[in-house]
């Protein structure tokens, strides 16, 4: 698939399409757009409410007619027609006034993802009135985004954790060397946190709840100075709506199982580098991208088990978007690392 050569005039934008929440870069602009990864569909009607930000804010709030659906699931498309009309609403706002003009997408998938799974998302961009797509490893991507120098001929290390996977990529030369992509992330996180509040508290709370809960008490590690939280739900048995306090010591229980797999993913990472790769590694380090990067002393749990520095991305939550943006203007690149 070529690249033409009216790129210039053409309103190209490179999407991350992410579990938790969707980032929209078009080129010339910047991130035009970052909404969550939601849909709310009105079940009588068969019409679209809402999508994004408000779509979100009807979580758990609907009437029985109308229904939030989130379309990915792990990193990848689980429901086909609202995949298609999100992707359709994003790029429609994103291009604001040039709607008549089909954009050039570049796209940001998990490494691990299926032949069947990159074609669900190259239909849905296509449907959604793309002229041309082109998918990257969201880990190569990202590490674009940071900053590393990936066309060097030595390794770097990067840790993008995601809402549905941690993708973690060993580069050297623009090509992939090493690539694994782990469905466990911050929405794993989220389910561990009401599990835990279920079963110890005897508290239902919702994903937006846990989400909180994760925000303002999640760490890896014992914090310096102990935090507290009041938590609202409904009690499991008696249905009523109640309340009750949470430490950081609880929710760091909580969080224990997905942050001890997504670090024995790194240290498999590690382990099957080739060993000049690994020498580079451990001199300049692994970044930590994605929004686990905001979880208090990840980055030092990382390097505590693994023995090798860690240093978070300047804007972790952008990381993949950014890197895919940069492919917009670098066609060379793009060609070397898509998935074409």
């Amino acid at each position: 698939m070529l690249l033409g050569s009216f790129a210039f005039f053409s309103n190209d934008l490179a999407i991350d399409l992410g579990t938790a929440n969707t980032c929209v870069f078009a080129r010339g602009q910047g991130i035009v757009l970052n909404e969550p990864s939601i849909v709310a569909f009105n079940t009588a009607s068969a019409k679209v409410e809402a999508v994004g930000t408000e779509a979100k804010a009807m979580l758990g709030r609907t009437p029985s007619s109308i229904t939030a659906i989130k379309p990915m699931r792990d990193g990848v498309i689980a429901d086909f027609e609202a995949a298609e009309k999100m992707l359709g609403y994003f790029i429609k706002k994103a291009r604001g006034s040039r709607r008549w003009i089909r954009p050039r997408l570049v796209i940001g998938v998990p490494s691990e993802i299926t032949q069947v799974e990159r074609r669900a998302v190259r239909d849905s961009a296509y449907r959604a009135r793309a002229s041309e797509v082109h998918l990257v490893e969201e880990g190569m991507a990202a590490a674009i985004g940071a900053g590393m120098p990936i066309t060097e001929a030595s390794g770097s290390m990067i840790v993008d954790v995601g809402g549905g996977t941690t993708d973690i990529a060993v580069i050297s030369l623009a090509g992939v060397v090493y690539s694994r992509s782990v469905r466990v992330a911050g929405n794993v996180m989220d389910e561990a946190i009401a599990s835990y509040i279920k079963r110890e508290k005897d508290l239902l709370i919702g994903e937006r709840t846990a989400e909180e809960v994760k925000i303002q008490l999640g760490s890896a590690t014992p914090l310096h100075s102990p935090r507290e939280m009041e938590v609202k739900g409904r009690h499991v048995r008696e249905g009523r709506p109640v309340t009750a306090m949470l430490n950081d010591t609880e929710v760091r229980e909580a969080l224990e199982d997905p942050i001890r797999q997504i670090v024995q993913a790194v240290r498999i990472a590690l382990e099957q580098t080739p060993p000049e790769l690994s020498a580079d590694i451990c001199d300049r380090g692994i970044m930590l991208s994605g929004g686990g990067a905001f979880l208090a002393n990840m980055d030092e749990r990382i390097r505590l088990e693994t023995g090798v520095p860690v240093f978070v991305a300047e804007d972790p939550l952008s990381s993949v978007v950014l890197g895919a943006g940069t492919m917009l203007s670098d066609f060379g690149l793009l060609r070397r690392v898509s998935l074409d």
